[in-house]
């Protein structure tokens, strides 16, 4: 049960990253490199829940 609650974490983390990187990179005036990386952000939440449905739904 740990190791799920640290994939979510780091699926999470990783979210959070791609987010600030994102909004940083915007302000900074790099617009169009911004919406790419945040595009990552619920690419990175959608392969999380995947992967921990998909890792959970096995074990049943």
């Amino acid at each position: 049960m740990n190791n799920r609650f640290r994939a979510r974490n780091l699926f999470l983390l990783a979210a959070g990253f791609s987010f600030l990187l994102s909004v940083g990179l915007w302000f900074l005036g790099q617009k169009e490199q911004g919406i790419f990386v945040g595009l990552w952000v619920p690419s990175i939440l959608a392969l999380g829940a995947l992967m921990l449905t998909a890792r959970s739904g096995s074990r049943a």
